[in-house]
């Protein structure tokens, strides 16, 4: 459908009648009708007074459920209107500011093929400047707070919050800035900028901001940028921001010393760290953790930034493209219900993304430095998903038994290179018998580590207690307090579990 009758969008300007533009005064004088998005806006009574026939679509904030459907209606509204004649369409503030309806027409405008003429106008931000003497080059984000979930506010420059329609939306606000700023943070609520006798600015602590019973459809919220007598909440471009003040010249020696040889012991500390936080089920450690970790990523980042080759803004862009391209059951059309579907369709990306040609290509690309047992988890996994696996738990269980009949049969001569082959076989059917059990092997064996300290601590706190040291003891002593740490530990897993 080509539409032929022109659109001409006003702005109304931020409420005051000084805000109106001369050129908007005139379309208005020039037509027969205004269609006007509401009546709610406090230049009305003036244009009423100056007998402009004005036309609101007030109504379908009746009779729709949300801001959504009602923009819908209203575009609708005004393309049918298009059909048969010229239409002059009005709004609050600027065309081009927190405008949602202003986009559809612009993109049904492209479809169809009507003409749209946009009137200048003054939008409520111009007039919060002038109430705030704010200059925006000094840095500003304008954020809708109706889209907290998606606009994320930066407490490293000002911010203006807009939406801010009533006390409930104020309430939603509120808990969502909390997640960037503290609690007693002072900020600025303003309504009606620019219109005489109503315009209101308070400065309240952020946890207040719902407690005011003034705030309505006019209202905004200016936050101020965190200087440094706050706590800061820090983000990710903060911790990029230290890390290269520590690798600057007038930064920390050590920092500077580092290479990414250097720094490899610590990675991997740092990494078997995040885990024995997982372990020990402590969330107040693994934020700590995994803040070390993320540090450690950080740093090679940087350290390549420097030497040319990349930054952190290209490993989160390549990430974040893996995980969508990886992800088309998620972010494409081919869905999938079951985790094995989405297993098997990221297995398929991954391979295509990395060109692999041949399965045991993929088998070459597992990463040798990974510890032996995590290694031969993930080779078995992957020869397993293309249907090379035993066909129940018993088959591996056979291959367990049939390994270690050949170790025993090799294990008394002098043949060291038969039985690390054999000792190889063993441990890698025990892996292969894991897995079928669904029990991560280095994990098992990381617990059994534990158990094996705990009962060896008992041990030697038992022998202390008949004044005898370890050393001193033999081996059937031991072994009797063996038992008995093993007696303990039982007891202490039986209160646990009652």
């Amino acid at each position: 459908m080509e539409l032929k009758h022109k659109l001409t969008v006003i702005g109304l300007g931020p409420g005051s009648k000084e805000y109106l533009t001369v050129g908007a005064m005139e379309k208005m004088g020039q037509s027969s009708k205004v269609v006007l998005r509401t009546l709610k806006h406090p230049v009305i009574d003036y244009l009423k007074n100056q007998g402009f026939p004005m036309e609101s679509l007030d109504h379908y904030y009746e009779q729709k459920n949300n801001f959504d459907e009602v923009y819908e209606a209203i575009v609708n509204d005004l393309l049918n209107r298009l059909e048969t004649e010229d239409v002059v369409y009005a709004v609050p503030g600027s065309p081009f500011v927190a405008e949602d309806t202003v986009q559809k027409l612009i993109k049904k405008s492209e479809e169809h093929g009507f003409p749209i003429e946009f009137v200048p106008s003054v939008s409520f931000i111009e007039a919060i400047f002038q109430v705030l003497k704010k200059d925006p080059i000094e840095g500003l984000q304008i954020i809708d707070g109706l889209q907290l979930g998606k606009q994320r506010p930066d407490p490293d420059t000002d911010v203006i919050v807009t939406q801010v329609y009533n006390q409930e939306v104020a309430s939603d606000i509120k808990l969502r800035l909390m997640d960037y700023y503290p609690d007693p943070y002072p900020i600025f609520v303003i309504r009606g900028a620019g219109i005489p006798d109503f315009q209101r600015v308070e400065r309240v602590p952020l946890y207040a901001l719902d407690r005011l019973d003034w705030v309505d459809y006019l209202t905004s919220i200016y936050l101020p940028k965190v200087d440094a007598k706050w706590e800061k909440y820090y983000n990710m471009n903060n911790l990029v921001e230290i890390m290269a003040t520590l690798r600057s010249k007038n930064g920390c020696p050590w920092d500077l010393k580092q290479t990414h040889e250097s720094l490899k012991p610590y990675l991997l500390e740092e990494a078997y760290e995040v885990l024995e936080a997982l372990e020990q089920e402590d969330m107040e450690l693994l934020v700590e953790e995994l803040g070390d970790l993320l540090l450690q990523i950080v740093f090679h980042a940087q350290i390549a930034s420097e030497e040319g080759y990349f930054d952190i803004r290209d490993v989160v862009t390549g990430v974040c493209r893996k995980l969508i391209y990886r992800h088309p059951h998620v972010f494409g059309e081919n869905k999938e219900s079951s985790d094995a579907g989405a297993f098997h369709r990221w297995e398929e990306m991954k391979r295509k993304e990395k060109n692999v040609k041949t399965y045991t290509e993929s088998l070459q690309r597992i990463p040798k430095p990974l510890p032996a047992l995590m290694r031969s988890y993930k080779i078995q996994k992957k020869a397993a998903s293309i249907g090379f696996d035993w066909d129940s738990v018993e088959g591996a269980v056979d291959k367990v038994k049939e390994e270690f009949e050949e170790l025993l049969e090799v294990y008394r001569t002098d043949k060291k290179d038969k039985i690390t082959e054999e000792i190889g076989d063993l441990l890698f059917a025990i892996v292969n018998m894991a897995r079928f059990l669904k029990v991560e092997p280095e994990l098992a064996l990381n617990q059994t580590n534990e158990k094996f300290i705990e009962r060896f601590a008992f041990m030697e706190q038992a022998a202390k207690a008949m004044d005898k040291g370890l050393e001193s003891m033999t081996l059937k002593e031991m072994d009797a307090l063996w038992s008995l740490a093993k007696i303990h530990k039982n007891k202490k897993n039986d209160k646990k579990y009652k």
